[in-house]
């Protein structure tokens, strides 16, 4: 509970303002009761006293004074809601925008581990709690302790022996909400875990809903989810058992001590210790009191709710960020690259994914790596990212070590094309402008040349504005790369790395792609780093790195690799043989289709 004060005392003058509304709000609400006794003791049991016109004068002004009382709490009232949704709007906002803005500066490792609806979970499921508790503590806890205040000092005006015993149901109901609290937070504790697992399952499901549908796998989703769901729902079933049994004790606790208390003012009635109008007013204010902390079980159960909520939040918010140096240098623009005896191991592997790679490039080179699955292509990829830090090694960039830099800023100056193409949902424009807001229509129509997307361009209905769905459902594969390449290139950046750019496409549209790459390329103004697995893609780099478990094993250009007759040779006999099978198929079914 730390963490919402360290939110909350931002707004201690509102919240002040809010809790002075509501005690103002209580107290008015509490007179009525008050007045009503003058009602009674001086004038209901007392009219022979008095003629028709002093009557009327003198409860006229007593019931005038309840309605201006009435009038005032609810004026308060409505400020106090005001003030208070201000108070938990804005709080919320804050925890869900410090959560977002920390989360994104998590290591890359961070997310590795966890489905991607888990964070968001979270963050949703904390602020709503949060807002619950604030709202519950003003309108339910603190009006209750001003009642209570009220009434005790009013009983004791009254005679001395009720407020003792008014107040002691506070300990009595207040254990045994405690014992019952201890079970409800270990349940929701669970609750919590469950929802935000099957968040996230749920967010994988639609995310990757056209493989679910493809393959007929619907039914089966639905099934898995609906497991959790139910796992769910008996674990809430169980804490509304735990609830309804404390309300259950609550209520026949109350009613006991309300009974008690009401036998005790008869007694003091039939004494002539107390007035009827004093027996009256006491008698509704136990429904002032009592009827509050009937309540103590719900507040209890937000109350763990947001607890288990809140140290979600705060393991999020304690999972260290990635590092930045103290002094950063900025690079405004990568002239030259060097990988000095780079070592990375992941932390579940007993084996390193790169032992001691070594290479350099400077601007207006193209540098390429290749080897087979499982080779360290995708780790060096995320290591020149900075998704991953070297464990041993360093990576200089401009001569100036990584470790040194300003990892945002560098950033700046990549233009990243992956085999996944990770388009957004909505128009050409939109996908675009993801890397660089303030492009122009101009700078648009000139990188989507340059990555040959005009086929798309004649295609699409409204130009700029064409919206392509999510993940660019709406157009090829081929049209998506080149997408990937047109937004890629809208940063200007000095450092293009294309990750299997081509991967997953046919031969027509690879080769396609590979003209624009090598377009690119041979501008000059990049260093261009080529991830592959198709051998085709790479034929035109200036070196070729060949990785094999993590080890460089064979580097140079394309023909001076093939006589080496290495791994390089063997993958190259390998694609050739394959392309040749391809095609010879292609001319054997064309012949048998014109026979």
């Amino acid at each position: 509970m730390k963490l919402l004060y360290s939110y909350l005392i931002k707004y201690k003058k509102l919240l002040l303002l809010a809790l002075s509304l509501a005690a103002i709000n209580q107290v008015f609400s509490l007179l009525d009761p008050a007045i009503f006794r003058y009602v009674i003791d001086d004038y209901a049991t007392k009219f022979t006293e008095y003629t028709t016109a002093e009557f009327f004068k003198g409860v006229g002004f007593l019931l005038m004074l309840a309605v201006g009382a009435a009038l005032v709490s609810r004026i308060a009232k409505n400020f106090q809601d005001y003030f208070l949704n201000v108070i938990t709007q804005r709080l919320g906002a804050d925890i869900y925008s410090d959560g977002i803005s920390h989360s994104l500066k998590l290591p890359y490792s961070v997310f590795e581990d966890q489905s991607s609806g888990q964070t968001l979970g979270i963050l949703q499921k904390v602020r709503a709690d949060s807002e619950r508790l604030i709202s519950s503590f003003v309108n339910v806890l603190f009006t209750s302790i001003v009642g209570i205040i009220f009434v005790g000092v009013y009983a004791l005006t009254v005679h001395w022996i009720i407020a003792p015993i008014y107040l002691c149901a506070i300990p009595i109901i207040g254990l045994l909400s405690s014992s019952f609290g201890k079970k409800i937070k270990i349940i929701q504790k669970t609750i919590v875990s469950e929802t935000t697992a099957l968040a996230g399952s749920t967010t994988e499901s639609l995310r990757n809903i056209e493989l679910v549908k493809s393959l007929g796998l619907s039914q089966q989703e639905i099934d898995r989810l609906n497991n959790t769901t139910d796992k769910i729902l008996l674990l809430e079933l169980k804490k509304v058992k735990y609830i309804r049994s404390l309300s259950f004790i609550q209520g026949t606790t109350v009613n006991l001590l309300r009974t008690s208390i009401l036998l005790l003012m008869m007694y003091l009635i039939f004494t002539q210790k107390i007035t009827t109008g004093q027996f009256f007013t006491l008698f509704i204010y136990s429904f002032y009191i009592f009827g509050p902390l009937q309540e103590l079980g719900n507040i209890i159960n937000i109350y763990k709710e947001a607890e288990v909520s809140l140290n979600n939040f705060q393991d999020i918010m304690n999972t260290p960020v990635d590092p930045k140096p103290p002094d950063p240098v900025r690079i405004d623009e990568v002239t030259r690259l060097e990988f000095d005896n780079v070592t990375f191991r992941h932390k579940s592997s007993v084996t390193n994914a790169l032992s001691e790679i070594s290479f350099k490039t400077e601007k207006g080179n193209t540098v390429a790596f290749v080897g087979p699955s499982g080779s360290g292509k995708t780790t060096l990829v995320k290591i020149l990212l900075g998704l991953y830090r070297p464990k041993e090694g360093n990576i200089l960039y401009n001569e100036v070590p990584f470790d040194k830099i300003d990892l945002d800023n560098l950033r700046e100056k990549i233009g990243f094309v992956s085999q996944d193409s990770q388009l957004f949902s909505g128009t050409i424009k939109e996908n675009l402008l993801f890397v660089n807001p303030k492009a122009t229509d101009e700078e648009c129509f000139d990188v989507l040349y340059k990555a040959n997307c005009q086929t798309l361009l004649e295609r699409a209905d409204n130009g700029l504005e064409t919206v392509i769905g999510e993940g660019g459902v709406k157009v090829s594969g081929g049209e998506k790369q080149r997408l990937s390449i047109a937004r890629a290139l809208l940063r200007k950046p000095n450092l293009m790395i294309f990750d299997e750019a081509t991967s997953a496409l046919d031969s027509i549209t690879e080769e396609g792609i590979n003209k624009t790459i090598r377009d690119i390329s041979a501008g000059g103004n990049h260093i261009t780093i080529m991830i592959a697995h198709r051998l085709s893609t790479i034929m035109h780099a200036d070196t070729i790195f060949v990785l094999e478990r993590g080890n460089i094993i064979e580097s140079g250009r394309h023909e001076y690799l093939l006589e080496q007759k290495g791994l390089y040779y063997a993958m190259w006999r390998q694609q050739i043989g394959e392309r040749k099978y391809i095609v010879d198929n292609a001319v054997l079914e064309a012949g048998k289709r014109i026979n």
